[in-house]
């Protein structure tokens, strides 16, 4: 296949954008045209017939969607958690594991190598083509990013505490100012050396680490960083119940109302997770204000219902927040990154929540996962298929079995065939992604290296753990060894 082409031929379906409103519609028989990295045209196949020697890809039987946009995902770290998170999780902390993870296991920057091109793979499998990753900063990071071929926001963190645990249900905050100012100038460097490189598909985003381990003084300094270079601004927040008591100890109010007083909340911060809001049956606090907060501030929510949903927890309910006029987008904030399968999540545990089958349909889910993604980010220039938009491009196949009969075929991707039927996708015009396969990316070398990293990182979680226990205790195996 050609590796840059200037049409796309013959598509049978396509997501376009409806006109010059904020929403998707579908079109039949189409030919893209693709010029200097954006789509130049979106016309009736056939008419205006091939050039001699005209690069071009035939998506005949092919679906074309937009690129999908995820505003959350921490890919170098993880993928290293395979088969060590999916059932973790602490009672004490209300089945959040979150805490006893990070203070027992760290993956090495070898495995975080690795483990961000794994993710990276999947993600392309997966049809993202824009991604914002959220981490500690390392050597090689930025190469990876760019490797890929996608385009990234390097989110590099900051913050003025670690967590830590002294019992089941105590968890500590060590705090150390100095350094979160110096991680904070650390953090400047890595994202004006992302937005200065020539690939062009680098962007930065300003992101203290999380509410509760960041001092009022760091979290201004980073709001007036975000706010003097146009950067967009995210923070965990409303991620553990944990943390929401936590915030109430502290100033007598939930993490959403601080923000909102610090002057965090703004058009361009991405607010991540955000489900425990002071209304959620699992906070109850006596006031019912978060919602209206965040919808009157103009921020967005990264909403990633995986790995809260195997906590037993879901966001009350994702139709609630964009009824109320809040942009909600959706991340990937644990493996697999595969925003197709958060979508299908989203609609199912939203609908769980509300008890409505309405409150999130396939086409709503979609949009966050594309246009709710890009207004978050501040762009209008990807998350659609339009003349002028970036070829940041998806194509699916519609014979796949999972994809027959293909009378809606965005509902077949989203709820049946999700990654197993992506071929091809485009970002800027160039296919990053050929029949399946990254074309810059050597996800089975990057196995074997993350396999070995998270063999040293479970050896050492008793020089780690606030206990000294081994990872099997931490984490037991899902069934029992047997001789």
């Amino acid at each position: 296949m050609t590796s840059r082409p200037a049409s796309i031929r013959n598509v049978s379906w396509a997501v376009v954008r409806d006109g010059t409103a904020d929403r998707h519609a579908y079109r039949r028989d189409v030919d893209l045209f693709l010029q200097d990295g954006r789509i130049a045209e979106i016309a009736p196949a056939g008419a205006r017939p091939p050039q001699p020697g005209e690069p071009a890809i035939d998506a005949a039987g092919r679906l074309a969607l937009p690129g999908l946009v995820n505003i959350h995902s921490h890919p170098s770290t993880e993928p290293g958690y395979r088969g060590v998170r999916e059932d973790h999780g602490v009672p004490e902390q209300q089945m959040t594991g979150l805490i006893e993870r990070l203070q027992a296991f760290r993956l090495g920057d070898d495995g975080r190598t690795a483990a961000a091109e794994l993710a990276y793979a999947e993600m392309l499998r997966a049809g993202t083509t824009t991604a914002c990753d959220v981490t500690v900063p390392f050597e090689g990071w930025l190469d990876t990013m760019v490797r890929s071929g996608m385009r990234f926001y390097a989110a590099p963190t900051f913050a003025s505490a670690r967590w830590g645990m002294s019992a089941p249900q105590t968890v500590t905050w060590k705090w150390d100012e100095p350094g979160g100012f110096a991680a904070f100038e650390r953090a400047k460097s890595v994202m004006a050396e992302a937005e200065s490189h020539n690939s062009g598909r680098l962007a930065a985003m300003v992101f203290p680490a999380q509410i509760d381990t960041v001092t009022p003084e760091l979290f201004a300094a980073g709001r007036r960083h975000a706010d003097e270079t146009g950067r967009p601004f995210s923070t965990h927040i409303g991620q553990s119940v944990v943390e929401v008591r936590e915030m109430i100890r502290r100033h007598g109010v939930t993490p959403v109302q601080w923000a909102a007083a610090q002057g965090l909340m703004k058009p361009g911060t991405v607010l991540a997770h955000c489900i425990l809001l002071d209304d959620h049956p699992q906070i109850g606090w006596h006031t019912r204000r978060d919602l209206d907060l965040i919808a009157e501030a103009g921020a967005a929510v990264a909403h990633c219902p995986q790995p809260f949903a195997r906590y037993g927890l879901a966001m009350d309910h994702v139709g609630r927040y964009r009824a109320r006029g809040v942009t909600v987008g959706l991340g990937t904030d644990c493996a697999p990154h595969n925003l197709i399968e958060e979508m299908r999540l989203a609609i199912v545990a939203g609908r769980l929540m509300s008890e409505d089958i309405a409150s999130l349909d396939t086409g709503g889910a979609f949009e966050a996962a594309t246009i709710g993604g890009a207004k978050a980010l501040g762009r209008d220039d990807i998350g659609v298929l339009a003349p002028g938009a970036r070829a940041d491009i998806v194509l699916v196949d519609l014979a796949h079995p999972l994809m027959q009969p293909a009378r809606d075929p965005l509902r077949s991707f989203v709820f049946h065939a999700a990654d197993r039927a992506v071929r091809t996708v485009l970002v800027g015009g160039e296919v990053v992604l050929d029949e399946g396969t990254p074309v810059h990316l050597d996800p089975a070398a990057a196995m074997d290296r993350l396999a070995e990293a998270q063999a040293r990182m479970l050896r050492d979680s008793v020089k780690l753990d606030y206990a000294g226990r081994a990872a099997d205790e931490i984490a037991p195996l899902s069934l029992p060894l047997s001789s």
